[in-house]
């Protein structure tokens, strides 16, 4: 009798206390699109630069960019007479017809701003002024490139771009400017991506087309947002004249590759890793050294911006920096970047894919001591009965056909580098 009468009890408190749980849970299963909806909708007004879906690349540099840079040899002590003298040379000695296009300033071209916020030359430094200096250039066949920073301050102490994009971008143009380098000093606790990118919507705005390289040192990654704001990305702190190591805020050539070779994925036609300015020719390194670092830039499909006293090279330093051969490689239109595919203590093999289906191999001995570096055809991804036509880039010597390995002695801090064609 009992259970019978508490039975219907129980159900009824049941029914009371579900009714509401199942109310809730429709009014959530209800709410839920429009909760998804609101979360994958994009706000303008929280939208990183990159993630913009009306943000296009700006088209240039199609293979990576050839030129000179003042920084390397020249620093702060930059002039009107440095650069009409690169000018010259560039146009004269070989390097204008090899490749080689802009002729940037870096620092300290500076001076200060006018009563309407733009900035000036230095006219103590460029007394003819930049117009003219540009015009200068662009008659010999070269382009312009300048120097400038996203903080307050370029690096030199300079007045920085911060909140003078479009007044700087406009002048730049007025200038003929054709290739920004845009630094990362004094910029606090600014936002990288923004900081680029308003200077490339400021860029854009002028109608000239100017290739923008960013130079924010890799702190932010800038290979994972910079392909449709700018045209390379400094990967690294500076370059310096010495073969590994770090050295105060700049590092080594062996040390860059070894940061910069591992953001292979992310270069290609437009949008570059840059390992930064060459030092061939500034006399730290051996010449086997500065031939392993042009080959390897090469191999990394990097800006081949040279940083040396162009009108007045050793031949060694010519042969080097004038090598058709490996400046092919490095302006390969298939736009891939060459890696690192094996390495035993101090041996390395590299293998960078080709537009015609070919391959670059590049044996490189990081040790003290000459070794015998061997590559077999697994390592570039090819069948061992593949046969390819091989040619020595520094000996210029045709190899004949080859199947199945490469092998070689390395001298130290060398490079043997092959073209294998089909």
């Amino acid at each position: 009798m009992l259970r019978r009468v508490l039975r219907p009890l129980a159900v009824a408190m049941l029914r009371r206390v579900l009714r509401p749980l199942a109310v809730a849970m429709l009014l959530l299963q209800a709410a839920a699109p429009v909760f998804a909806q609101e979360v994958l909708d994009t706000d303008p007004n929280t939208l990183a630069p990159s993630k913009d879906p009306k943000r296009t690349a700006n088209g240039l540099a199609q293979t990576p960019p050839m030129g000179w840079n003042s920084w390397n040899k020249f620093g702060c002590n930059v002039n009107e007479d440095v650069i009409r003298k690169t000018a010259d040379a560039i146009a004269s000695n070989g390097m204008k017809a090899a490749g080689y296009e802009y002729i940037v300033i870096d620092d300290c071209w500076h001076g200060t701003r006018d009563a309407n916020g733009f900035i000036t030359e230095d006219r103590t430094r460029f007394p003819g002024g930049l117009t003219v200096l540009g015009n200068y250039i662009h008659a010999k066949g070269l382009k312009f490139g300048i120097y400038s920073d996203a903080g307050t301050k370029t690096c030199g102490g300079r007045p920085g771009s911060q909140g003078h994009e479009y007044q700087d971008a406009l002048q730049y143009a007025r200038w003929g400017v054709d290739y920004l380098k845009y630094d990362w000093c004094s910029t606090g606790v600014r936002n990288a991506e923004e900081a680029y990118a308003t200077m490339a919507d400021a860029l854009r705005a002028t109608g000239r087309p100017i290739l923008f390289s960013l130079c924010e040192w890799g702190n932010s990654r800038p290979w994972l947002w910079g392909e449709k704001i700018g045209n390379m990305w400094r990967t690294t702190g500076d370059i310096t004249d010495k073969w590994e190591g770090k050295h105060g805020y700049s590092w080594g050539v062996a040390s860059i590759v070894d940061l910069n070779e591992p953001l292979w994925p992310f270069a290609g036609p437009g949008h570059w890793n840059d390992p930064d300015m060459l030092e061939v020719g500034n006399g730290g390194l051996t010449d086997a050294e500065y031939r392993a670092h042009f080959s390897l830039w090469a191999m990394m499909a990097a800006p081949l911006i040279a940083g040396n006293n162009v009108a007045d090279m050793t031949q060694a330093t010519r042969d080097i920096l004038l090598n058709r051969d490996v400046i092919a490689v490095d302006q390969d239109p298939l736009g891939v970047q060459g890696h690192r595919v094996a390495r035993v203590g101090k041996q390395e093999v590299w293998v960078k894919p080709m537009a015609d289906g070919g391959r670059v191999l590049l044996l490189w001995n990081r040790g003290d001591k000459p070794t015998r570096i061997v590559a077999d055809w697994a390592m570039l991804g090819l069948p061992a009965s593949v046969k390819m036509r091989g040619r020595n880039v520094w000996s210029h010597k045709d190899l004949g056909q080859l199947s199945s390995s490469y092998q070689s002695e390395v001298a130290p801090h060398d490079v043997i580098m092959i073209v294998l064609g089909i």
